[in-house]
This record gives structure tokens, sequence and C-alpha cells, in this order.
């Protein structure tokens, strides 16, 4: 029987090397000549460090554009909000991994209201759909993808005919 798994993962060698690169523009760019500006990855969370606000906001979209390029659905991004102080402004940008308990239910829910002849299964972090058809599993990837979808990161794995 036709299955596939739902997961929400990156590749954290590709979160370093995008991070990596978002130093090096950032380093390069006349807007921030002289300004003490960088990005530090730690684990699952980025530290951005900058002098003033705007800077911060400017060094989202150069992290954002440089995990697109690197094949990292920007989606995996969860934004904390700023703490300023004096001299320095800094803000933490969480990359999230896995699905928790309510986005796999929410997964479940969407996939049985599309009245698709599929099962869906919660399986720890991810979700398990399987049915008789390759077209039915297609249409659900579809749903998904689509804009009636729900705004995570999601990739289909383990496809299996």
């Amino acid at each position: 029987m036709p299955s596939f798994d739902i997961v929400s993962e990156f590749d954290r060698h590709e979160a370093q090397n995008a991070v990596d690169q978002a130093n090096r523009e950032v380093q390069g760019r006349f807007d921030f000549r002289g300004v003490d500006a960088s990005f530090e990855l730690n684990g699952q969370e980025v530290a951005l460090t900058a002098e003033v606000d705007f800077q911060l906001k400017q060094m989202l979209d150069v992290l954002r554009s440089k995990l697109i390029a690197r094949g990292i659905d920007p989606r995996v991004m969860d934004e904390q909000s700023p703490e300023l102080s004096g001299v320095k402004a800094r803000q933490s940008v969480n990359l999230k991994q896995g699905l928790e308990q309510k986005e796999t239910k929410d997964i479940v829910k969407r996939i049985k209201d599309s009245k698709l002849k599929v099962q869906a299964q919660i399986q720890g972090e991810k979700v398990r759909v399987t049915g008789k058809k390759r077209d039915d599993l297609q249409a659900v990837m579809a749903l998904l993808r689509s804009e009636e979808g729900p705004d995570l990161a999601l990739q289909f794995d383990n496809f299996r005919d």
C-alpha cells in the first residue's frame, strides 16, 4: 500500500552555510560599514547582533534570502522580539524543526476534510499518510502545498509505492 510521511525538517549543515553567507554579505555591504553586526548559529537558534533596530530588520531579510538560496523554507524561522539596550540590539530567530501536536492534528483534520480516500496517522513529530492509489497521495501533497494548506514548512519523506 503506497504511503509517505509529512515532516518539518531542515538540513543543519545548509543552515550553517546560510548563516556564514549572511555574515559575509553583512560584512561587505556599504550600509553596514563600520557597524558591529553579526549572525551566530547556536543549535536551533540564530542570534543577530547589530547597533540599532532597523539594522536587525535588514539582517533578517538577508538571513531569509540566504536560507531560501540554500533550499531551506523561510517558514522555519520563528522570530523573537528584539532586545534593545543602549549600544546593542539583539534578536534571536529559532529555526523550528519537527511538528507540534497541535500542528499534526490540524494536518490530519485537513486531510480528512478533503474526503480523499487516504488514512492519516500521527506518529510522534510526523504524519504518515497511506492510501490505495498513488494519485490520492499526490492529491494530499497538492492540498497541503496549496494556499488552503497550513502555513508550515512541510516536506514529504519516505514515499513508498
